[in-house]
């Protein structure tokens, strides 16, 4: 071969790793009682670093989803094809557990190390986590229902994935779906024309137009329409129970900027029928239940999407080198990967605290039930915000071979701003905390119950406190509150993140999260972490294996 062929100074592929070897996770599960979970935990982790899971990913993202509305003789059938990376990944995540093991296991520790489960499975492949989510999702708020409740919940329980279209309780397990977004309303679901009216045996035909629903292959979903009371939510299956294919007529699959292993679809029902859940006209109340499940899966997801970035651009670095000197020895370069870890690691802290205060809240905790309802509101806005800005600077560590679709960062750049989007984008998740305040107060107590734990610990912090409380006695005038709204989402999540890096993480990375997020010793970009930083025990945290 020509010697202009040969190949040199190029990273070899990043393949067989585990994506549990990460010890801000870990101690994460050994400090909130999910200790018990750590071996399957890394389990999981080893196999979404595999080159078989790997490929999965590459292959599902590569074949996006194909919708056959009729069959070949002209029958109306709705059917969204997968390529076989899809059904094989949404296998293992239900055989793992992560779409409702908490549910079905009432065990201290359960919903947090499903999340730290959802957490290393999304970095191999986020689309199928959609499906997933709003499957865990679900079983909250079709408890409102008793009787539906207990026909369905075991089998959306259940740990086996059986895809296609049947009779749902003849099935061996369940995915669940939700559809609320219309298109005249968005966000805004109240604005809502889809219509629901009493069928006389107990059910409803619901008529309407959905502009967004994801996972339209799922077996169930939960949909919101008007009837006469009011808003009201609905149990709506795919196929009824004598067999018949119920009437959601699936128009069009979006085209969507990421998330292309996952459908999405623009719905139509012609008198589809459905069972209501909870208390008529009270269906946001309802499917809010739902919501907020999701909001914790969205606040997971974009920490597993930094940890995935700072994966790949740690690798980058440490095989490549430039003007005479490995990457990762060359000083700015170790200021962009060390912010890059930081910002992961306050992600991931974040995260699993989240899901260890909804285990508190389910055994009867209220205090951490409000930190969780403050603190999801806040951190969903803040830490899916930073996802896309995390991953643009991952890519670009990579240089040009990031801009390439082998590289696998172009998929992670692209999934980010979803999470930021779903289950209420930046103004929504902001105007929620304003809600959650007004209607809640004792959150703010539970709030700074928790942060007040590393007072006294870090100066920085101690200010940003003083700081905080400044703002919210700024909010007594509403249209004020909602020109700080942004801001004030921005500075509960930080502070929030440095108590729980105080208190828990390795000093290097309290210090350089507390000097720049909270000190303002940091520029506009990743990289620009103050000078006397501690840069070497930052990445040492995230180069070397996790103790076992």
């Amino acid at each position: 071969m020509s010697a202009t062929h040969e190949v040199f100074n190029q990273a070899p592929p990043l393949t067989g790793f585990s994506t549990a070897d990460d010890p801000a996770l870990l101690e994460a599960l050994r400090r909130d009682g999910g200790g018990w979970g750590e071996a399957e935990v890394r389990a999981l982790g080893a196999r979404a670093g595999s080159p078989e899971v790997q490929e999965w990913a590459r292959t599902a993202e590569a074949s996006p989803p194909v919708l056959r509305t009729h069959d070949r003789y002209g029958h109306r059938i709705d059917e969204v094809e997968f390529h076989p990376s899809w059904h094989r990944l949404m296998a293992a995540a239900v055989e793992s557990g992560q779409h409702a093991a908490p549910w079905a296991e009432a065990r201290p520790g359960a919903h947090l190390v499903r999340a730290a489960k959802f957490y290393v499975w999304a970095q191999a492949e986020p689309g199928h986590g959609c499906p997933v989510s709003m499957t865990y999702a679900a079983v909250p708020a079709l408890r409102a229902q008793p009787g539906l409740a207990a026909a369905y919940e075991p089998l959306l329980a259940s740990r086996t994935y059986d895809y296609g279209l049947r009779p749902p309780l003849g099935k061996r397990g369940l995915i669940a779906g939700m559809s609320m977004t219309e298109k005249q309303g968005g966000s805004d679901v109240r604005a809502n024309t889809t219509t629901a009216v009493p069928a006389g045996d107990g059910s409803y035909v619901v008529t309407g137009h959905k502009w967004f629903t994801s996972a339209p292959m799922s077996d169930v979903f939960l949909v919101l329409a008007q009837t006469g009371e009011g808003l009201t939510c609905f149990l709506m299956p795919r196929v009824l129970p004598d067999g018949t294919r119920n009437a959601m007529r699936l128009q069009r699959l979006k085209d969507k900027l990421g998330n292309r292993s996952n459908a999405s679809a623009e719905i139509e029902y012609e008198q589809a029928v459905a069972w209501p859940v909870g208390e008529p006209g009270r269906g946001v109340r309802t499917i809010v239940e739902m919501v907020n499940m999701t909001r914790l899966d969205c606040v997971v997801g974009s920490a597993a999407g930094m940890r995935a970035g700072l994966r790949q651009a740690l690798h980058h670095a440490a095989h490549r080198r430039a003007f005479g000197a490995e990457l990762i020895g060359q000083p700015l370069m170790r200021n962009v990967l060390a912010d890059l870890a930081v910002e992961s690691e306050a992600a991931t802290v974040l995260a699993m605290r989240l899901a260890a205060a909804l285990d508190r809240s389910e055994a009867g905790d209220a205090g951490e039930g409000a930190l969780r309802r403050l603190g999801l509101a806040a951190g969903k806005y803040w830490v899916c915000k930073r996802g896309s800005t995390h991953a643009a600077e991952a890519l670009e560590c990579l240089g040009g071979n990031g801009y390439v679709e082998e590289s696998g960062m172009p998929r992670l750049y692209r999934e980010a701003p979803l999470l930021s989007i779903w289950e209420g984008s930046g103004n929504v998740a902001a105007l929620d905390v304003l809600r959650v305040l007004g209607r809640e107060p004792d959150s703010l107590e539970a709030y700074f119950t928790e942060v007040e734990r590393a007072a006294g610990a870090d100066p920085r912090l101690d200010a940003a406190l003083t700081r905080l409380r400044g703002l919210l006695g700024e909010l007594s005038d509403p249209h004020r509150a909602q020109l700080l709204a942004r801001r004030l989402a921005e500075q509960l999540t930080l502070v929030l993140q440095a108590s729980l890096l105080v208190r828990h993480s390795a000093p290097a990375v309290a210090d350089a999260f507390c000097a720049s997020r909270l000190g303002g010793d940091w520029g506009n970009a990743f990289g620009t972490l103050p000078a006397g930083a501690d840069l070497g025990p930052v990445l040492d945290r995230v180069l070397l294996k996790a103790a076992p």
